[in-house]
């Protein structure tokens, strides 16, 4: 998608909001490479993240010495495997596993825990519709080398932080830990393919109930244990009864323990953290990324018809594919551009962050057009953002340019104004005009 001025102006406005929200916690700012190593990417998403990841096909596959191995890595390609004589690079899936390439690249040079925000694009091979993109941004924060719990209430405290200050409305963030997953698996005989549970489950908001239940029926599950998969879930109350009954229902089993205690830890952080911050256990969340091993959360706004605008979760070994073991982190990710329509379809942006604070100096011939451009120099000389008409022209021509852009803040030189060194200021949002000297249109504007 091309994003003309005004988009830009506004996501910029959802970049800059989050990015003060990230700074203000100690975070940092990274970037990394568009393309990565195929091998970087592949086996870290899952089998569908797998098939949506963008690959690029090698360069000089016309050279005749390389034509054969290409034909042949493309009969593998069609076969679902991966194959560098064809596509050794893809365009990145998420920022998560750049970001643990990186850290492991640069263990030796970083300070540990390592914080950082990130915000760029990244590319999916999906099938587009409204909120969802080949191309869209994420924008992530996330910690490394610390196991402390002290870092997901963080992370939780600035999802509420960020969206309250863009005004987002009805938002509720959703807590479930990958342990309890676990424990369950444990207690349906699925202990060495917890992913049957986790991918079934994920889908329990399109499909219901009923549903997921057959799909895991097929995994050859007993009637006794689907039953308790349908008290799993089936839990509801305050986060407090829900933790409750997941502890009568799988209590006995440590994974469930271990799951528990760190949710509560994480409530009550969060509750010196914020008090205002709420948040909601969901046993249901699952998350389809394989890394993820404690803490999950995901981030949904009932305002608009919209899926997740935010979600993470803690990942404690997710540096060992890059041979550096031990190197626990949790982080999470804002969906921009579900944001931005979100924010679109709710009329949140303000209105004054695209080009209306710009202004505009028309004028009515080419000596006051020279007037125009020393009073210019000086409005920038105090960082006032501001434009002339640049060539020759009459004046309703010059109105209807700035009315096309939109600009409410009108100055204009005529041959009064020359002589009597004043400036005729317009304001089109308030109907408002005024004649002031140079000194009082700064001070108008700073």
């Amino acid at each position: 998608r091309d994003f003309g001025t005004e988009t830009v102006y506004k996501r910029d406005y959802i970049l800059n909001t989050i990015a003060q929200i990230f700074k203000l916690h100690g975070y940092g700012p990274l970037q990394t490479p568009a393309l990565e190593n195929l091998q970087t990417l592949t086996g870290k998403y899952g089998d569908e993240g797998n098939r949506l990841i963008f690959k690029i096909i090698n360069n000089g596959l016309d050279d005749e010495r390389n034509h054969q191995k290409a034909q042949d890595a493309l009969q593998n390609i069609l076969q679902g495997k991966t194959d560098i004589n064809l596509t050794e690079r893809a365009l990145r899936y998420d920022l998560t596993i750049p970001f643990a390439r990186y850290v492991a690249q640069n263990k030796n040079d970083l300070a540990f825990p390592y914080k950082r925000y990130q915000m760029q694009a990244v590319w999916r091979a999906d099938r587009p519709q409204r909120g969802r993109y080949r191309e869209f941004w994420q924008c992530d924060a996330d910690v490394v080398g610390s196991d402390s719990l002290l870092y997901e209430a963080e992370l939780l405290n600035i999802y509420y932080l960020a969206f309250e200050a863009l005004q987002v409305p009805q938002v509720s963030i959703k807590i479930n830990n990958r342990k309890i997953f676990g424990a369950l698996a444990n207690a349906v005989g699925l202990q060495n393919n917890v992913a049957d549970i986790t991918v079934a489950i994920d889908k329990l908001d399109k499909i219901g109930l009923d549903k997921v239940i057959a799909e895991l029926a097929l995994k050859n599950i007993s009637e006794a244990n689907l039953e308790i998969i349908k008290k799993y879930l089936t839990i509801s109350g305050t986060n407090l009864e829900q933790l409750e009954t997941i502890k009568n229902l799988l209590g006995n089993h440590e994974l469930c323990k271990e799951g528990c205690i760190e949710l509560e830890i994480d409530l009550k952080n969060l509750k010196t953290l914020n008090p205002n911050c709420a948040v909601q256990l969901d046993f249901t969340l699952a998350r389809g990324l394989d890394y993820y091993t404690g803490l999950i959360v995901e981030v949904k706004t009932t305002a608009v018809q919209m899926g997740s605008i935010g979600g993470g979760g803690r990942y404690d070994n997710l540096t060992a594919m890059f041979d550096m073991p031990d190197m626990s982190g949790v982080g999470i990710s804002f969906g921009v551009d579900r944001i931005y329509d979100v924010m679109e379809e709710l009329d949140l942006f303000p209105k004054n962050i695209t080009e209306n604070e710009l202004v505009y100096f028309i004028h009515l011939d080419a000596a006051c057009q020279q007037k125009c451009l020393e009073i210019v120099s000086a409005l920038r000389a105090e960082n006032i953002a501001c434009d002339v008409y640049a060539t020759p022209a009459k004046m309703d021509k010059q109105l209807k340019y700035a009315n096309k852009r939109n600009l409410q803040h009108i100055c204009i030189i005529g041959e009064t104004e020359l002589q009597n060194n004043t400036i005729t200021y317009k304001n089109f949002s308030t109907g408002t005009q005024q004649v002031v000297t140079l000194p009082e249109l700064i001070k108008l504007f700073k």
